[in-house]
């Protein structure tokens, strides 16, 4: 009878997979590493970034957008961004920063990250800097610091009409600049235009009347970012060649404007069966492109993108250890987690996003449907069928015997949106964070960046 908890997985999703196999001890293995080595080392709750694949996921995009340039015959040139905001860490920036890459922001802080990043030798004053989001004063006046200081490819994308004024006051020297498109959303969806970036009939008026003739200001790219993400769907395409068809109409009349920014929105993988095909999504969106200038007679522009989940998501991992369960019912078994979702995955509870679930030990086991539930008193604080497109199912719990839980692609935004290293849910401490990286022969090499968060910082914090 195949019942163990690896049939069941052997039997529903193709097995092993690329990053994902067990060990000679039936253990689960994640890019080659032995995890539980990793979690008898440092204990659970426990965080997990992988840097490799950072570099992994950069050198993919790249070389399927330059194969996609190559057989089209496209005249413009692929430029990759990495969106600061999916995560800050250092050690974040420092592994995509190998690649030649660019960076794009969304705040103020995220100057002062760059200016620490040129301090330390990881990036140049040439490298392109995009700055995106809504512009307060102190945004503007941290911007106009880079470009007065040398810094010769800061792009600062206009996201409403009023921040070419405040450009204007704080720019001393000629600068480079973009326009966002407010791209119009998904009928589902609560409003009908982008609230980020300027409506598509707005943006060739607002050009000759506050930009074409200020000698301040060249525009060198439009940006657009559809919340969505990029999917092969009518709607996506649409928007595409909308914008498209915006670049082709400022072109015209804008000889500077020579780059069109498609923001970010590649998925990561979320499931065992996960399938998207990005070479083909690559070589369409160039296709498009190519086609819509060509058939205006318009040079092609150079192409950015800004990959934030896509750069790291998928180098994080969270694991929990199972401490106990409740029967709550005749039909309901909670496993419950030595940590919270509310405060180490907030995007769980917060959005009803989905992660990669794997048991990491006790292969071998018959398995039974459950239920997870964080330790907060917030009935919020579950993981269960309802935010995950199939059941749960785990090895039979045994008070006798650990059983450790994986949350996998969990790299992106979890930190920033549950608060890290500040005051959480019930005063939920952050968990561990461990760093994984390999040294020149291939060996893993581990190091804690970040001990579990102590009753001493929080009372702190508090006032205490």
């Amino acid at each position: 009878m195949r019942n163990k908890y690896f049939d069941l997985i052997d039997q529903t999703f193709e097995w092993p997979q690329k990053e994902f196999e067990l060990d000679d001890d039936q253990t689960l293995m994640w890019n080659g590493v032995y995890l539980m080595d990793i979690i008898k080392q440092y204990g659970t709750p426990l965080k997990v970034s992988y840097l490799p694949k950072i570099s992994e996921q950069i050198q993919r995009a790249k070389r399927m957008f330059n194969v996609a340039i190559a057989k089209s015959g496209y005249e413009g040139e692929y430029n990759y961004c990495y969106c600061t905001k999916s995560s800050h860490f250092s050690f974040v920036l420092e592994e995509a920063l190998k690649n030649d890459i660019h960076i794009e922001t969304s705040s103020a802080f995220d100057i002062n990250i760059v200016e620490s990043l040129f301090e330390s030798g990881k990036i140049s004053k040439e490298q392109y800097i995009v700055c995106n989001g809504f512009k307060r004063n102190q945004y503007v006046e941290n911007i106009a610091r880079l470009i007065n200081s040398g810094y010769t490819n800061v792009i600062p994308v206009v996201d409403n009409k009023n921040e070419l004024d405040l450009f204007d006051q704080s720019f001393k020297n000629p600068t480079k600049i973009g326009i966002r498109i407010a791209s119009e959303e998904e009928p589902k969806f609560e409003f009908y235009t982008s609230r980020l970036g300027l409506g598509y009939k707005d943006i060739v008026p607002f050009y000759k009347n506050k930009i074409q003739n200020n000698k301040k200001f060249e525009l060198k790219m439009l940006h657009f970012f559809i919340n969505t993400g990029i999917n092969d769907t009518a709607y996506y395409w649409s928007e595409l060649l909308k914008c498209v068809n915006v670049y082709v109409e400022l072109k015209k009349i804008c000889p500077t404007l020579d780059s069109l920014n498609i923001g970010g929105g590649f998925p990561i993988k979320n499931s065992l069966s996960f399938n998207y095909d990005y070479d083909y999504i690559a070589e369409q969106i160039i296709e498009q492109i190519k086609m819509m200038c060509n058939s205006n007679g318009v040079q092609e522009p150079h192409i950015f993108t800004e990959f934030g989940s896509f750069t790291v998501g998928e180098s994080g991992a969270t694991f929990f250890s199972i401490i106990d369960q409740k029967k709550q019912n005749d039909r309901e078994n909670w496993n419950m987690i030595d940590g919270s979702f509310m405060t180490a995955l907030p995007d769980a509870w917060a959005i009803n996003k989905r992660f990669i679930l794997l048991a990491v030990n006790r292969w071998e086991k018959p398995y039974e449907r459950v239920l997870l539930g964080g330790l907060t008193c917030d009935s919020d604080d579950y993981y269960n069928s309802e935010q995950h497109s199939n059941a749960i199912y785990l090895p039979k719990y045994d008070s006798e015997e650990r059983q450790i839980v994986g949350f996998f692609h969990t790299g992106a935004y979890q930190e920033s949106v549950g608060g890290y290293g500040g005051i959480q849910h019930c005063l939920t401490p952050a968990p561990k964070h461990v760093v994984i990286d390999r040294d020149e022969d291939g060996e893993v090499r581990t190091r804690l960046f970040a001990k579990e968060q102590s009753y001493k910082s929080m009372m702190k914090i508090l006032g205490y």
